[in-house]
């Protein structure tokens, strides 16, 4: 992390003013002198300080270590307090030599006769540093303060390394006597060496002798008249040749002018993944990290008597050999830096660019090496240690902005140091590092426990002894062991499992069946990703195959063992010899008995060194040499093998069969053709095989079987398993979703979240039998869809347990655990420094992302290198297009209409990127699909890249985002722009009045950087930023809206005119579609992540709400609750929120009559003209706008139930809507609001009101043509006159209605409202007996419920398919038993059982299914039901229609009484019909449309009952009597009978 002032913007620099940043003067401005090492002396000061309590503060964070989090604490802490003292220390001309660990040295180089004045200066600047940075508290506990030590006199500059690398080392006394002077200060002290002391103007300094001829301890500057420290601070100045000449820089390096040569020499000194970096011209803070690395600090002692010289020839031979190994092994010699007794080295596998996946095999290997080298020549090195340690640290750039250093620091570091110290002459390792080589136990020795300062917990500490043959054998196990509570995929009949692995378990089966029936041999090779699930699947064969009675010799390899000869033949031939469990002292007796009769006894000694026997050696094997001798062994294992297959099959199980070394794999293709056995191995892609493998894989009876990634149903049900649940929430879904189809990333995910305990877990029958809670609303509307993984085979009483996540908890910035952040970093690192780059800011967008904002974060990239970078990603798939087949949209979904930034977004762009023709030809060029939205094909590459950011330049790149986003979060230009909330901005504060805003960062006291930054550029939208609701009307549109309607007709006759305008600029219909949901992925998602993430929740939540209006009016739904089933909790929402809107709404009937009287005679008398100001009459209309939405849910969830309470109290809330759209003065609004009052009338039988309402929303229509609202309100009112001229009886005027108002629907993209229309038509064109248009309609209406969970627009779905198959002349849309099968499963969830009217058609059409099929006691099942609801239902057209299928059930029962069917009739059957006739026509005023078809059903009645049924017998079916003569003889209606 790089700070300089805070409230300046980092500078773009040339490159070589980049990498002089990076190095002191020393090297910038040094000539080079010949050969290394290069060795020169100089004269100069040295300040060397330390911070102290550093290791103390970075053990406490090990203790608390749960992530990398604390890294970024860490850093940031030492960071910002380092930053201050490298820039005080260059102010006073001093020259930062590095910083190493949590030590600065500094130098000023002069000539001797100047050494008094600069030690008089550097003294100044010391206790300048102690006085301002000498404490430094921070929020852990742990103070930090500063040690300073002071020498002066001769220093020596040495430069070792070759042509390619090189490292800068100061060494000398004087350099000594500065770090001793360091370790003799206490905290906040200043100590001067006895040579500075004796240099020094000493009558200047009040000091304090502490040790005769060592060090003296500096109190204070003696400032004695006429001394004047200003003149003696430009006298320094002339001694200081490169001191700063400029106010803009501290450093006159970075001034230098570009020289090829100077590029050269300053490139030797910088690591090559930083180099690369800066080359490619990323900003310096873009390249800090976040890894786990290993590192490996190498410390050499030299005996005290080697010369100057002769040490630099030491170093620099050490140095070149120590490179040449780290960085064959992957890893970089980082920095050398002396100390008293001899040299350190400090290299680090796994830097950005460097990650392998065994970085640690490779580490321990490498510094084994560079041990024995160093130890070969003892004359040379006094003592040799190395230590190795495997944890998070912070890789990155700490310092000032013009001078700074890549460094890596954390806890491990600290740990390597103290390991040094603790443990001299061995080759030490951390615990860590010693699990995560995979290395064999048998290398390793563990050490005792030591103390170690400031580390309270260093864990267990291990030597390595390097590569060693133990004499044992592998062992005898797979990587997994089967879990029989978790079958495979696939087989035994896993419960409710997918059939992903049959396919590889059939090939096994195919091989073993061939083996037994062709007596050869057979090879399955199943090749796959780590983690695909090999090992289970071998463990899943090892069990069937032990289950059959076959012998399995199973064994895992390991990477080391391809290095032995031989190895695994060994191991397999011991494990069924069975002496590689048994006692040494018995393996000898064991082996003969198995010998015995199949080899000959003199040739058991051939066996001694390979299975660790001691046969006496015979004089037939004596004479043998070593080919002949290996020739006979493996004839004898043959032989062996074959005798043993005779009595039962051999199976041979090799996992990880990559690492099995040559000779093993001749052995095997040998055996393969010579014996018929069944071998079965797995194998990873990405590993070499050697030339006898591949040979092995060629052969004929060998079959490579590729593993592919597990489907992700298949997936989510191994999730369920492996966390004991048979649901798991919505948004663990999507978090799953990082594993990209992987088995083993599944498992460690859900385990990580366990052990993190993020996630709750309910009992499943508890959870249903609660009551429903706004807290859990949102959590039971996503288990309800997971409930099809129960266990087919749950015992009955058995425990069901469900989850869901906790409260606090953001599965979005949860981090990924160790294991999968390394597989997933070590692919990042696979790519190209760009590529890098660009991964990593498009993981700070989110899994999908426009390519317009990821140029944004990308500073000094062009569109055309922008597309060549993501082509090169979309071809190796960690970028996909989300949908291939879309195209370039019309407008760019970016831009709002309300923000002119268009044409000069393109102006710009035209200049950057050459023009566009430019861009046109680039495009051809990649053939890149014409979209700019792109998303993670690899979403576990995006957690890991987005998780390497450094906390601060996270909130930084957010902030970016968050501000590049917020002028974009608004409707889409064909929507006349506008917030989703309408008026939202409006009726909320603006923060920018608001004297807090959050700071995003803890550490208050550093002066964060972006704290200013995110108060100032990040506020809620301003109402003076507001963009117009509505425009002036146009002189079309005066002239237009003067033409009123009176009659549908005219109505009709208007839109089909509106419709037919051909001119572009007129015709709305061919407008520019709406990007409203783009806007809403892109933009307003996305948007309330950012604001989280940088601790903005104001903001966040403005922005949530924004999302959640944008989404349910996409839906074209804003009553969640209501269309959940929750009436009760809707209902006490909808008031809630009325009293926020300052609009209340009554509880009981004596309110309900006293609101009433308000409504009618005070509140039209209150109405007053506007105020003046327009913000705050904007804000009353933002009110005024949510209370109609609440208003309108109140009378819907009334109007469902049938009780006079209810009716009251809907009839109060549809009175108080219509004055709230007076009041609201809306065109749009006010015609929408009569639209559902005529509704509601038609629904409770008012005929008057009913078509008053109706009327008054004709003559109000014509100004809502000139915005979407306004449209959208045409379309409504459209619906509504289909749904009234459908009750009314005018079919054909109804139909065509419908169709007007769908094209309108499909053009505003509003699918429950044409899913509404289409329901009409349905019912217009059945009763008009249009099959062919009911088949089209209901075709049309699946794919609309189909897109969604939509349970009520399925039952109005299948509902109509149940009057097709019962009266449409055997039309079959969808079979009875989906429609029965539906029924069955969601009948009793809370949405179906709200909604009376359209169960009671359905319920009644099943029943007159039944009666149909002769299924009478189905029938009268589904006809009690139906008798439970009809006394709850409405004059509605759904209402109205159960009505009429209940009484066919009821005339249907009359006339089978005859003959005996029914058990159970009541005596008042047929009165009790008639009185439903009655209640129908008093009931159902407002639906005329069915009245004739009832009068017909109610004279049959009266008809029979005169016959008394007596015309009757069993032979007739149901469906031939009067009923079917009712539908089929004569017309039902007439077009004009209303």
């Amino acid at each position: 992390m790089v700070t300089g002032r805070r409230d300046a913007k980092l500078p773009v620099w040339p490159v070589e003013a980049r990498l002089a940043a990076l190095l002191p003067d020393l090297l910038v401005f040094r000539k080079p002198r010949g050969s290394e090492p290069e060795l020169a002396t100089a004269q100069g000061v040295l300040l060397g300080v330390h911070v102290t309590g550093f290791t103390a503060l970075m053990d406490r964070f090990s203790l608390t270590c749960k992530s990398e989090r604390d890294m970024d604490k860490l850093a940031h802490i030492f960071s910002y307090y380092i930053s201050d003292i490298v820039e005080h220390v260059l102010c006073f001309g001093g020259d930062i030599l590095n910083i190493t660990g949590n030590m600065l040295l500094a130098l000023w180089r002069v000539e001797q006769n100047q050494l008094s004045d600069i030690i008089t200066l550097v003294a100044k600047c010391s206790l300048e540093i102690q006085e301002k940075f000498g404490i430094y508290h921070t929020r852990e506990g742990q103070d930090l303060q500063l040690k300073i030590g002071l020498s002066a006199g001769r220093i020596s500059q040495v430069i070792v390394g070759d042509e390619r690398q090189q490292y800068l080392l100061v060494i000398g006394r004087d350099v000594d006597d500065v770090r001793l002077a360091q370790r003799l200060a206490q905290a906040n002290e200043i100590v001067l060496s006895w040579n500075c002391w004796m240099l020094c103007e000493q009558y200047m300094f009040e000091v304090e002798i502490m040790r005769e001829d060592e060090a003296v301890k500096l109190r204070d500057m003696r400032i004695i008249d006429p001394f004047d420290f200003d003149e003696h601070f430009d006298k320094c100045l002339d001694y200081l040749p490169h001191y700063r000449t400029s106010a803009e820089t501290l450093r006159t390096a970075l001034e230098l002018d570009p020289h090829s040569d100077l590029d050269q020499k300053l490139r030797k000194h910088i690591m090559k993944n930083l180099l690369k970096k800066i080359d490619e011209g990323q900003p310096v803070e873009y390249v800090s990290e976040f890894r786990t690395v290993t590192l490996v600090l190498v410390s050499l002692e030299f005996h005290k008597t080697a010369w100057m010289l002769h040490l630099c020839h030491l170093i620099q031979e050490s140095a070149l050999y120590i490179s040449t190994v780290i960085e064959k092994g992957g890893g970089q010699l980082s920095r050398i830096f002396m100390f008293e007794k001899g040299c350190m080295f400090l290299c680090v596998f796994g830097l950005p660019g460097d990650k392998k996946p065994d970085e640690c095999a490779h580490a321990l290997e490498s510094s084994f090496s560079i041990f024995s080298f160093c130890w070969e020549n003892p004359a040379k090195t006094k003592l040799v240690s190395i230590s190795i340690t495997n944890g998070p640290v912070f890789c990155g750039v700490v310092g000032a902005v013009a001078r700074h250093e890549y460094t890596v620091i954390g806890p491990k570091v600290s740990l390597a140091a103290r390991m040094i110290t603790a443990y001299p002459g061995l080759v030490s390792c951390d615990e860590i590092t010693y699990l995560r080589s995979m290395l064999p136990a048998y290398n390793f020795k563990k050490l005792p426990e030591k103390m170690m300062k400031n580390i309270s917990n260093p864990g267990k500490i291990y030597e390595y002894l390097g590569h060693r043959r133990c004499i044992m054998f592998g062992k005898r196990h797979l990587a997994r062991k089967r879990n029989k509570n978790r079958p495979l995929l696939g087989v035994l009949g896993a419960p409710c499992l997918s059939t992903d692995r049959e396919k590889e378990l059939e090939a096994f089966q195919m091989a073993q069946q061939r083996c037994l029936h062709q007596k050869k041999g057979q090879a399955v090779l199943y090749e796959g990703g780590k983690g695909y699930g090999k090992s289970q699947l071998l463990a899943e064969i090892n069990f069937l195959t032990q289950k059959e009675g076959h012998r399995v010799l199973p064994l895992m390899l390991k990477e080391a063992d391809s290095k032995q000869c031989f190895y695994a033949i060994q191991t397999l031939m011991a494990i069924f010899f069975e002496i590689d469990t048994c006692p040494a002292y018995y393996r000898q007796e064991c082996l003969q008995r198995h010998l015995r009769g199949i080899v000959e006894e003199q040739l058991h000694c051939l066996f001694n060194d390979l299975l660790f026997v001691k046969f006496p050696l015979s004089f037939k094997v004596s004479h043998m040499d070593d080919v002949t001798r290996q020739k006979k062994v493996k004839a004898c294992f043959i032989k062996v093998l074959q005798e043993a297959a005779r009595e039962t099959p051999l199976i041979f199980l090799i996992d990880e069969a990559q690492y099995m070394d040559a000779a093993s794999w001749e052995f095997l293709e040998t055996l393969l053709s010579s014996m018929p056995i069944i071998m079965v191995m797995t194998l990873t892609p990405i590993f070499t095989l050697c030339g006898w493998a591949q040979h092995f894989l060629q052969s004929p009876q060998a079959i490579l079987m590729p593993i592919t990634k597990l489907a992700t149903t298949s997936l989510l049900r191994m999730a369920c398993w492996e966390l004991g649940v048979v649901s798991i929430p919505q948004e663990l879904q999507i978090y799953l979703h990082r594993c990209f189809g992987n088995p083993l990333y599944c498992e460690v995910l859900c385990q990580d979240l366990l052990s993190k305990d993020m996630l709750l877990f309910h009992d499943l029958q508890k959870e249903e039998e609660e009551n429903s809670k706004w807290e859990t609303l949102s959590a039971n509307a996503m288990k309800s869809i997971m409930y099809s993984m129960f266990p087919a085979n749950s015992e009955e009483g058995q425990e069901l347990y469900v989850c869901t996540v906790k409260d606090d908890v953001n599965l979005d910035t949860v981090l990924l655990p160790p294991f999968l952040k390394e597989i997933a970093v070590s692919q990042l690192d696979q790519l190209s420094p760009e590529e890098q780059l660009l991964v990593k800011c498009a993981a700070i967008i989110g899994h999908s992302f426009h390519i317009d904002l990821l140029q944004h974060l990308l500073p000094g990239w062009d569109k055309n290198k922008l597309l060549q970078v993501l082509r090169a990603l979309v071809d190796i798939h960690v970028l996909c297009w989300p949908d291939k087949s879309q195209e370039l949209p019309a407008e760019p979904i970016l831009v709002p209409s309300s923000i002119n930034i268009i044409d000069e977004t393109k102006e710009k762009k035209t200049k950057l990127d050459g023009g566009s023709a430019c861009l046109l030809r680039l495009k051809e060029e990649l053939s890149l699909p014409q979209t700019e939205v792109l998303e993670f094909g690899v979403p576990l590459l995006r957690a890991a890249a987005w998780e390497l950011w450094p906390k601060e330049q996270q909130i930084a790149l957010h902030l970016e985002c968050a501000c590049f986003l917020q002028v974009l979060a608004c409707r889409c230009g064909s929507c006349h722009g506008g917030d989703f909330v309408p008026f939202h901005r409006f009726a909320v504060c603006s923060t920018k009045n608001s004297k807090g805003t959050s700071r995003f960062c803890p550490y208050r006291d550093t002066g964060s950087v972006l704290t200013q930054v995110i108060t100032e550029k990040l506020q809620l939208p301003s109402p003076q930023d507001s963009f117009p609701f509505q425009m002036k009307p146009s002189r079309t549109q005066e002239a237009f809206s003067s033409e009123c309607c009176r009659t549908e007709e005219e109505f009709l006759d208007q839109v089909k005119r509106k419709l037919a305008q051909t001119s572009p600029e007129k015709d709305l219909l061919t407008t520019k579609p709406c990007h409203c949901k783009d806007i809403l992925k892109l933009v307003l998602s996305p948007l309330t992540q950012h604001c989280l993430v940088i601790g903005e929740t104001t903001c966040a939540f403005y922005y949530l709400l924004e999302a959640a209006a944008a989404s349910l009016d996409l839906s074209d739904n804003y009553m969640v609750c209501f269309n959940m089933g929750h009436i009760t909790l809707a209902k006490k929402l909808a008031r809630k929120a009325l009293r926020l809107l300052k609009r209340n709404f009554p509880w009981t009937w004596f309110g309900v009559l006293f609101q009433t009287f308000l409504e009618k005679y005070w509140h039209p008398c209150t109405l007053s003209q506007p105020p003046n100001n327009p913000s705050e009459n904007k804000k009353n209309l933002a009110v005024l706008q949510q209370q109609l939405h609440c208003l309108s849910l109140l009378w819907q969830l009334y109007n469902l139930e049938a009780t006079a309470s209810s009716y009251r109290f809907a009839c109060l809330a549809t009175l108080m809507q219509k004055n709230s759209a007076e009041e609201f003065a809306n065109e749009a609004q006010v015609v929408s609001t009569y639209v559902e009052l005529s509704q509601f009338s038609q629904s409770m039988g008012i005929k008057d009101k009913w078509l008053h309402c109706e009327q008054m929303a004709i003559q109000k229509s014509s100004l809502c043509w000139f915005s979407r609202e306004g449209l959208l309100a045409t379309a409504q009112l459209m619906q509504a006159l289909a749904y009234t001229k459908l009750c009314l009886g005018h079919l054909d005027f109804s139909i065509k209605l419908g169709f007007q108002a769908r094209e309108i629907c499909r053009h505003l993209k509003k699918p429950a409202l044409e899913n509404l229309v289409l329901s009409v038509l349905f019912r217009s064109a059945f009763l008009k007996k249009k099959f062919g248009l009911c088949v089209h309609v209901l075709e049309s209406q699946w794919a609309l419920i189909s897109q969604g969970y939509d349970v009520l627009g399925l039952a109005c779905f299948y509902s109509a398919c149940l009057d097709l198959l019962l009266y449409g002349k055997g039309l079959l849309f969808r079979p009875f038993s989906e429609c029965l099968r539906f029924v069955q499963i969601y009948e009793h969830s809370r949405v179906l059982t709200s909604q009376s009217n359209v169960m009671l058609g359905v319920h009644s059409s099943l029943a007159m299914w039944f009666a149909q099929e002769s299924q009478w006691g189905l029938f009268e099942h589904y006809f009690s039901k139906a008798c439970q609801l009809v006394k709850r239902t409405n004059a509605s057209l759904f209402g109205a229609h159960g009505f009429v299928r209940f009484l066919e059930c009821h005339v249907l029962m009359l006339q089978k009484i005859p003959e005996g069917i029914f058990m159970h009739i009541p005596l008042e059957l047929r009165s009790q019909t008639l009185e439903y006739f009655k209640e129908f026509f008093s009931r159902c005023v407002t639906c005329p449309v069915y009245h004739q078809w009832v009068s017909e059903l109610k004279a049959s009645v009266m008809r029979c009952e005169k016959r008394e049924f007596m015309s009757l017998t069993n032979s007739i079916r149901p469906f031939d009597t009067c009923l079917t003569r009712i539908w089929t003889k004569g017309e039902f209606l007439q077009e004009n009978n209303s």
